[in-house]
């Protein structure tokens, strides 16, 4: 059994304990403590912190996440840390709500209960979870879903709200050639077993806030969003709100019904679709306002005041590239933006 050691966070002053053989992160996770993080895989930088004392080793990691002057000055990826003494770590990006809300990272089976197609490319898959099971997450969050007959796995975003329900909801887009959405064609059905760990993730909505609320996602990235949606619509918040969602073209959009009675329930919210290529003639219409152009455009089109917000972003790495700098010029603070961004292996093959 391999040795464990007290791992103790600041400035918070939380400590855990971790054993030689797993991440840092991971302990944390294990504990209920909901570290900042993004890939998981020494890719991102998300969960880079600082060693005040310690002996810590890292696994292999990007030096586009880690620069080596960083390491030689201190500076670890959360993710790939093993501790082999007691060690003392200063978080650099942290929110304490969400760290003291933390929820125990499990592993639970589930089962496939349907499958079906949105778009041309989407799919919405809902899995059933156990009788009575012990699993939980806050809305926005994510798990792990192990591909069938590998050690691999693939990371999703529930759109439903709470496990209390009995199931978890994924909005997933199907490329060509992965591992895992290439099951979604064929390859899964009713009653297959499945694999889930989780929750992870810290993209949740902050209740402590009352600011406006400005969603921007594109593609399956509207799962994460609608789940926040759907919580504030069954809490009745009454926080303004409005959502981008960037497109090809009409054939990609979906979800437009739940989102007009979203907007019913939700007297403060707006849904704005936003395409890449033109609109077909006489659409939008029927009162709905869409946008021309990328999501990053239109935000910028029609936000003349965004410093005064809560932004949540969620999509692929290029859109998530260009709004961060583009957010930071416009004078919001950083702290009020909030991302789920695809992983590089979730952008290349599922």
């Amino acid at each position: 059994m391999a040795d464990t050691h007290k791992v103790r966070f600041e400035p918070i002053g939380i400590e855990i304990e971790a054993a030689e053989d797993e991440t840092v992160l991971n302990a944390a996770f294990r504990q209920g403590v909901m570290l900042i993080h993004g890939c998981k895989e020494g890719q991102c930088s998300a969960c880079k912190s600082f060693l005040l004392d310690g002996e810590i080793q890292m696994g292999r990691y990007s030096t586009f996440a880690l620069a080596d002057y960083e390491s030689d000055e201190g500076y670890v990826l959360l993710c790939r840390s093993h501790a082999y003494t007691d060690v003392e770590i200063e978080l650099v990006n942290y929110d304490e709500d969400m760290i003291r809300s933390g929820l125990p990272v499990i592993t639970v089976p589930t089962e496939v209960d349907s499958l079906r197609d949105l778009t041309h490319d989407i799919s919405l898959l809902r899995l059933n979870l156990p009788a009575e099971s012990a699993f939980r997450f806050h809305p926005g969050q994510y798990v792990d879903i192990t591909i069938p007959g590998t050690g691999e796995h693939r990371s999703f975003s529930m759109a439903n709200i709470s496990a209390a329900e009995g199931f978890l909801e994924f909005i997933i887009k199907r490329y060509p050639g992965g591992r895992f959405s290439g099951l979604l064609e064929g390859g899964l059905g009713a009653g297959d077993p499945l694999q889930v760990n989780g929750p992870f993730g810290s993209f949740t909505l902050r209740v402590s806030s009352d600011r406006r609320l400005v969603f921007v996602g594109g593609g399956a990235g509207m799962a994460p969003i609608l789940s926040l949606l759907r919580q504030m619509a069954e809490s009745g918040n009454e926080r303004e709100a409005v959502y981008y969602y960037g497109a090809r073209t009409e054939r990609d959009l979906f979800h437009l019904e739940e989102l007009a009675r979203l907007a019913e329930r939700l007297p403060g919210f707006r849904f704005v679709p936003c395409l890449s290529d033109s609109w077909p003639q006489g659409w939008p219409g029927e009162g709905r306002q869409g946008e021309t152009g990328l999501v990053t455009e239109a935000l910028v089109r029609r936000e003349r005041n965004l410093s005064d917000c809560d932004l949540y972003l969620c999509g692929p790495p290029p859109m998530i590239d260009a709004a961060l700098p583009l957010l930071a010029g416009l004078g919001v603070p950083e702290e009020q933006i909030f991302f789920d961004k695809f992983t590089i292996t979730a952008a290349a093959e599922d």
